[in-house]
């Protein structure tokens, strides 16, 4: 009676997404079961007794595959009212169970569901160790299903970590592995994962066509719940970035609909935030902002925060547009954190991940060295026991030690790979940091714009105006770090060509001023590369403010070169040039600053007045790339 309760409980809440699937018929009895046995349970808190009281039960009775299912029926019971960490808390009490009673198939299962909790919580780096010791189960006990499962969570994992390209590896090995077997449930959400990738990497057709087929396969099935409205918001992305607006709100209201119906808030959020998005993308900042706010605060009530810094970003921006830039500000500081704490899991998981797979690799490597030491001690005694065989046995023996050689150099050729792999993620990743850099760099230059413009007072607005200049030379040097192939050196005459039109179009001087750059390609290190362009834009600023007055035309001329060990830098223009009697013009500031950025090169300066200006400096101190 009491193993005839524990079923009844267990089978009152199912659980749609575990990786295995009972047959209609296995449903069917269980539902007789439990109408024939207690009345069905209609309101949530007895579902929860109901859980607890079957952990006691089989507790008691050492029932360990009931104690187990109980903790699984317990954590979806959290998932369903939006706490993922003491759902997580009880998966990880199944896993205990499952790991102590050997039950490799449910303990490979359970940690498939730990991963997409893992995923809720945006903690990508303990979502990527449980995968890999799921795969790891599935693949010893050769469960293809299984295994492709692992190649989708791999793949959903990758996308938030910004590996589009591998992530769409991983989905197609997936989807090879389901087609083959008939897996058709998971075929659909491989399509789904697999358009998601594509997605960010610009194949906006094949995204489509790979949603499309997502969808298709989940009616086929029947399926109308969260299976299929996330496919819907999926598709709503799609049409976003393909510009076709009306069909991407038109999907964005299918997803929010359903979920709604069937009154699954979590569901309620993704279509919220995408609606503001349209709305952004068409200029349509008021129309955006009240479904940003809900969505995140939608978020924070359930918990489900990993798309929370991006909402934020957006908010940021629209009240940027709005002109409220008070607010702008505030949720700018909370998308700056919450982005910083995202590379951080990012980063986080890739280090877990090369863990896992160094200690595969390690063991791998222990298990070989065993084999060559038994096969050497054979070889021992059979020397002592057939002294007639001694020649084929060191025969044998040199051959499988040059096998096992072999073997390891495979092995350590594959770990080389998957190394240079990593590294090439992590320039990704420095590209993405310096981007982003370079935006705040963008947004610090709009917030003195935006300062200087309630300035009344000349020599403020002067001040205001240099120091966006010198912000705007900072965010070039980024721009051109994450756009180049090296990541630590700067093409100094496309930098200077690239300062020169940023000037000229601050000082609204390109009809009148010319600026030329004599000079061949150079790079230059980042920690030289700044200074001089802080030094370049100041002569610049100064020219473009007193060499030209009342309009007139004229020339700048701007040269580097390398010769011996010295770096020589000439900026001359044929402005009215500067009179010995003559008294500096300004604060002082610029002519300070360019002196320090010289001493910090271990650099001299040379002045000439003939015909205009003309600066020269020579700089010992520096580094070419």
């Amino acid at each position: 009676m009491k193993r005839l309760l524990l079923v009844v409980v267990l089978a009152c809440v199912s659980w749609s997404s575990l990786p295995q699937a009972s047959s209609k018929t296995q449903e069917d009895t269980l539902k007789t079961s439990a109408r024939e046995a207690i009345p069905g349970v209609e309101d949530t808190l007895q579902q929860y007794k109901n859980f607890k009281k079957t952990i006691q039960l089989s507790q008691k009775n050492k029932d360990f595959q009931a104690l187990g299912e109980a903790y699984i029926g317990l954590a979806k019971w959290h998932e369903d009212h939006t706490v993922l960490d003491s759902s997580i808390v009880y998966l990880k009490k199944a896993i205990s169970v499952y790991e102590k009673q050997k039950m490799t198939k449910k303990l490979a299962d359970t940690y498939l569901l730990l991963v997409m909790n893992y995923s809720g919580t945006a903690e990508y780096d303990k979502g990527s160790e449980a995968v890999y010791k799921a795969l790891a189960l599935y693949e010893k006990t050769g469960d293809q299903r299984g295994i492709g499962q692992c190649y989708t969570k791999i793949c959903d994992l990758l996308y938030y970590s910004d590996s589009y390209a591998e992530g769409a590896e991983y989905c197609q090995k997936a989807i090879a592995i389901q087609e083959k077997n008939g897996y058709e449930e998971d075929l659909a959400l491989s399509y789904r994962r697999l358009a998601e990738n594509q997605l960010f990497l610009g194949n906006l057709d094949e995204s489509l066509a790979s949603m499309n087929t997502a969808i298709n396969t989940y009616k086929k099935m029947g399926e109308t719940g969260p299976p299929l409205l996330a496919c819907y918001n999926g598709r709503g992305n799609i049409y976003k970035y393909m510009e076709r607006y009306e069909e991407a709100i038109a999907d964005y209201n299918r997803c929010y609909e359903g979920a709604k119906a069937i009154g699954l808030e979590r569901y309620m959020m993704p279509p919220t935030a995408n609606i503001g998005h349209v709305y952004i993308l068409q200029g349509k900042y008021a129309e955006a902002l009240p479904y940003n706010l809900r969505a995140i605060e939608i978020m924070k009530r359930i918990g489900n925060t990993k798309n929370l810094w991006e909402n934020y970003m957006h908010v940021s921006n629209i009240y940027s547009e709005l002109g409220d830039y008070k607010n702008a500000l505030e949720y700018h500081e909370l998308y700056e954190q919450g982005h910083t704490e995202y590379l951080n899991t990012i980063i986080a998981r890739k280090d877990s991940e090369l863990q896992v797979k160094y200690e595969t690799a390690q063991k791998d490597m222990e298990i070989m060295d065993k084999e060559a030491k038994i096969a050497q001690q054979r070889k021992t005694q059979t020397l002592y026991i057939v002294l007639a065989g001694m020649l084929a046995i060191i025969l044998f023996g040199m051959f499988f030690t040059l096998r096992n050689i072999r073997k390891k150099r495979k092995a350590l050729a594959t770990l080389n790979a998957e190394l240079d792999a990593k590294n090439k993620q992590n320039e990704l990743l420095l590209k993405e940091i310096h981007h982003r850099v370079k935006n705040n760099l963008e947004m610090v230059k709009s917030l003195i714009a935006l300062q200087s413009a309630k300035l009344e007072d000349g020599a403020s607005k002067e001040a205001m105006l240099a120091s966006q200049n010198r912000v705007q030379s900072m965010g070039i040097i980024h721009q051109k770090l994450y756009q180049g192939e090296n990541l630590g050196s700067i093409e100094m005459k496309n930098y200077f060509m690239n300062l020169s039109e940023g000037i000229l179009d601050t000082f609204n001087a390109e009809e009148k001023v010319k600026i030329e750059c004599a000079m061949d390609n150079l790079n230059l290190d980042v920690d030289t590369a700044v200074p001089i362009g802080l030094i370049v834009n100041e002569l610049l600023t100064n020219a473009l403010k007193y060499a030209f007055p009342e309009g007139e035309k004229g020339k700048i001329n701007i040269s580097l070169k390398q010769e011996n060990e010295r770096l020589f830098l000439k900026v001359s223009d044929n402005g009215i040039g500067k009179t010995k009697d003559s008294k500096p013009q300004g604060t002082g500031f610029g002519t300070q600053l360019i002196q320090l950025l010289t001493q910090q090169l271990n650099g001299t300066i040379t002045e000439e007045h003939i015909n205009g200006t003309t600066v020269f400096f020579n700089f010992k101190n520096f580094k070419i790339a």
